[in-house]
């Protein structure tokens, strides 16, 4: 099957050997193979499915991008809903595979059509007696090559049907031979000018060649393409009927063991009843194309794509219905589906688990309420016949806003017992429905996508492989703008993104989240955070950087190795600094919280007391002679209850699976701990580990503050260029700097104790002086000044002074330290006795300069913000002399 000249006879060849021979017939003419791309046409708005092969490759044909190769060649998935009522019958199908040869801007009709005969006659062996062509009327250089090819004039047929429109609103275009196979007079419908246009089960279109001439704008205007290109499209299924010698698509190996596991689940032989083979038939067929769909990651819901993957899923129920399958069924279809088709398409295979979950959801749902919407359904359809044949546009409405029961489905029920429905009064109800949630939304009720709204998501788990690698390709599963699910997210927007694969690690266990890029084919997103949405999905937060970014497109996932490793260093450090611990103190040490970060590492562990100098040296000695051993870092899974029985260290508290991940250091371990976060392949890779701090967080709790590698150097070398900077400021050596602080400490000491004498010579002179402004008011000495004290020891010294000479009074005194208010205020104990408080007074005065104060019922002190204010609060001390006795009443000293 490698070479060109390859060829297989009728009714021999598979479904796999004919999809495998064209590929390696256009490859031996130049064409260069391509993979299908996704049913999701990425980048393209104006397509919500893929419709044709030429789909991912309409950039080219539009000149957007360069193609590997001028032509190219490919089996693309598809999906069309047009066709999706006759599905059932011989030929139409939603899912389907199209076989296709492409030119961009190299060979035209010529080439393609002699090719086309070619494969046709002499590759796959059809007889040429059997093949019609119709052709765009106007297209007189196709109708000259097909008769250079030996096709006779009388099968070769006009329509004005032959011109091919864009794949969506917009795109190229133009006019197209298509191929069809004549099966014999014997399955015609007998007219005179039965031909390939006639609605008989004689003609099968098999092949259609488009000659893209035109790109039609949004407008509809056609403007004449710089260079022609040829767009082919071969349906796989239909061309494997007619080589296997069958009527019917669904008679061919494509479909036969599917075809076989709907019969079983229905306890059914296929072939005895005509419309439970319809029903099969549909099942079969629906089953692969939600089984493609999910997929490539269309997800069922009530809009756009997954609106479609909903009604084709629930229509293949209603059909299973018939078949009386009230269980659910369609898991094990779709089981067949990846079964027969999973060695072509891998992704089948591949997101199985996926497939299968989101089906199931679906399936429950919506079988749970399809009993009782058939029933709705069917008094509906009782009444109709009574009132005049047709069903209200409401009913439908609320059967499809009740059931789920998708309005087509309705519309199909309905016609087969000869009712209408009234399709404009149900668009009448769904747009006063869109019209109250856009009154909800203008008043703020619409619901803003948050993080943990992901768990709802039927998706897979996140696949985590950041403890292998820190790049991986994945594929965008849910794209959420700025609070909103959205298609596509542009350049200086906030996005949440939600990855099938990643090797960003989430925050968790204390360990900070990974940082880096993920970068698609269009765009690059900096990824801020990575958090976990749920125990099963890890949430990518960031901003889009540049370009664009689409949901459900391939991309890379790249972490800051950088940041990766410093993470690393202080996460294995923070295994070895509690090992280290519990040498030292005692096994009496467990972990009691963690915060492991790029910078630095914090451990908080049960021990009872501070811990000496001389034991922290001890603890950082040790953890760097296990650093310098270069100890192997591993990790395994086992059960809890293994790793525990074989010394594991467990957080307290903590709720761990059944399965868990083990740490371990070195052989024999000098640390063992169950752990899910990232660490080093060895010890050596710290570098260097260094305390920063230790001390008390709660009664019985300690915390040590530390760093390693990269921080570890930088605090080193940060606190020896304070040690060069004192150096040269002293004159000395940085060994000689101990000795010359310590001179200097004691030459200050010295000099502080000599102007703490004059003080309080100064301060006893001052209170002199001070004592010609006490008042007597209501019978009572009150003092009120500013004092030139340089401290709150000072104005003390100064109070007690004045309260010795006075004997008995309220002294308040003020003075500016540090450009700040500064109060202190004193009562005699007989005034205390009658109710004056010293804290209550400092308080107020300080409250009236912006601050506050407290103390004692004979000493207060308080400090405000407002120093301009100072002179003006203590001469109002003495208008309020009378309220201080008041209001100290109702205040505990």
């Amino acid at each position: 099957m490698s070479s060109d000249n390859s060829s297989i006879k009728r009714t021999q060849a598979t479904g796999d050997e004919v999809r495998e021979l064209f590929l390696r017939f256009f490859e031996g003419k130049g064409h260069k193979v391509i993979s299908s791309s996704p049913l999701i046409p990425y980048g393209d708005p104006s397509l919500l499915l893929t419709t044709a092969g030429m789909v991912q490759f309409k950039p080219y044909f539009l000149g957007e991008a360069t193609p590997p190769n001028p032509r190219l060649a490919s089996c693309q998935k598809c999906f069309r809903t047009t066709d999706i009522d006759s599905v059932g019958g011989a030929k139409h199908l939603t899912f389907f595979e199209m076989l296709g040869n492409f030119s961009v801007g190299d060979y035209f009709k010529a080439e393609a059509i002699e090719w086309a005969w070619e494969f046709l006659t002499c590759r796959i062996c059809l007889p040429p007696q059997r093949l019609w062509v119709t052709i765009f009327p106007e297209d007189d250089e196709s109708h000259k090559r097909w008769q250079e090819m030996g096709l006779p004039a009388e099968r070769i047929k006009p329509s004005q049907e032959n011109f091919w429109g864009p794949a969506g609103d917009w795109g190229p275009c133009g006019p197209c031979s298509e191929i069809h196979y004549d099966f014999g007079e014997e399955f015609g419908c007998g007219k005179y000018d039965c031909g390939p246009d006639c609605n008989c089960p004689r003609f099968l279109e098999i092949w259609n060649l488009v000659f893209t001439q035109y790109n039609q704008d949004k407008e509809g205007k056609r403007i004449r393409l710089p260079r022609p290109n040829i767009d082919t499209g071969m349906g796989l299924e239909r061309t494997v009927a007619v080589m296997q010698g069958k009527l019917s698509v669904f008679d061919t190996d494509l479909f036969t063991p599917i075809i076989g596991q709907v019969s079983q689940l229905a306890g059914l032989t296929y072939g005895q009843d005509e419309v439970a083979d319809r029903a099969i038939r549909i099942i079969a067929e629906h089953s692969r194309g939600i089984t493609f769909l999910i997929a490539d990651r269309v997800i069922p819901s009530n809009e756009g794509r997954g609106y479609i993957l909903r009604r084709v899923l629930r229509r293949a129920l209603l059909f299973g219905r018939r078949l009386e399958l009230e269980q659910p069924f369609l898991v094990q279809v779709a089981e067949s589906v990846i079964a027969t088709m999973g060695h072509v398409y891998p992704e089948l295979i591949a997101s199985r688990d996926f497939i299968l979950k989101v089906i199931n959801l679906e399936e429950e749902r919506f079988g749970q309420t399809l009993n009782a919407g058939l029933n709705w359904l069917g008094r509906m359809m009782e009444q109709a016949k009574v009132k005049g044949g047709k069903i209200s546009g409401e009913e439908v409405f609320l059967l499809y806003d009740t059931y789920g029961f998708p309005k087509e489905l309705a519309i199909e029920v309905a016609s087969e017992e000869g009712l209408a429905v009234d399709l404009e009064g149900f668009e009448q109800q769904m747009e006063q429905q869109r019209e109250r949630a856009r009154a909800a939304q203008r008043f703020g009720s619409k619901e803003r996508w948050t993080t943990h709204t992901f768990a709802s998501l039927a998706v897979l788990p996140t696949d985590f492989v950041g403890y292998e690698q820190t790049s991986c390709q994945g594929k965008i599963v849910a794209l959420v703008v700025e609070g909103y699910l959205q298609e596509e997210a542009l350049a200086g927007q906030q996005v949440e993104v939600l990855l099938d694969r990643t090797p960003f690690y989430a925050e968790k266990g204390g360990q900070v989240a990974d940082r880096g890029k993920i970068r698609g084919k269009h765009g690059v997103i900096v990824v801020a955070e990575a958090v976990w949405a749920s125990p099963s999905f890890i949430v990518h937060q960031g901003e889009v950087s540049e370009g664009k970014i689409h949901f459900g497109e391939e991309v890379t996932a790249q972490v800051d190795n950088e940041q990766r490793l410093d993470i690393a260093r202080n996460h294995t450090a923070t295994h070895l600094l509690q090992a280290a611990l519990r040498k030292v103190l005692g096994e009496h040490v467990y972990q009691a919280g963690s915060l492991v970060t790029p910078e630095r590492l914090r451990f908080d562990f049960t021990h009872l007391g501070p811990i000496p100098k001389s034991q922290l040296i001890h603890i950082q000695h040790l953890v760097n002679e296990k650093v310098r051993q270069n100890l192997a870092v591993t990790t395994t899974t086992t059960t809890y209850t293994e790793a525990v029985a074989k010394g594991a260290l467990a957080i307290f508290g903590e709720k761990y699976g059944e399965v868990v991940r083990v740490v371990e250091i070195g052989d024999p371990p000098f640390s063992i701990e169950l752990c899910g976060g990232t660490h080093l392949s060895s010890t050596g890779e710290i570098g260097l580990f260094h305390i920063i701090s230790e001390g008390s967080i709660g009664a019985g709790e300690r915390r040590i503050e530390a760093t390693t590698g990269r921080g570890a150097e930088a605090l080193l070398e940060q606190h020896l260029a304070v040690l060069d900077r004192v150096a040269q400021k002293l004159e000395a050596s940085p060994q000689e700097v101990p000795g010359r602080v310590e001179a200097l400490v004691v030459e200050l000491d010295k000099e502080h104790k000599q102007v703490l004498v004059l003080e309080r010579k100064l301060a006893s002179k001052e209170a002199e002086s001070l004592l010609s402004e006490a008042r007597v008011i209501d019978g009572v000495n009150i003092l009120s000044a500013r004092t030139l004290a340089t401290s709150v020891e000072t104005m003390r010294e100064i109070g007690d002074q004045l309260k010795e000479r006075l004997g008995s009074g309220v002294i308040v005194l003020g003075s500016i330290l540090s450009d700040k208010p500064h109060f202190v205020a004193m009562v005699t104990p007989d005034l205390v006795a009658r109710g004056f408080h010293a804290a209550e007074i400092a308080r107020q005065v300080a409250k009236a300069t912006g601050g506050g104060g407290g103390g004692r019922p004979e000493l207060g002190q308080g400090s405000g913000r407002d120093k301009a204010k100072l002179d003006e609060v203590l001469a109002q001390v003495y208008h309020l002399c009378p309220t201080f006795s008041r209001n100290a009443k109702s205040t505990k000293s």
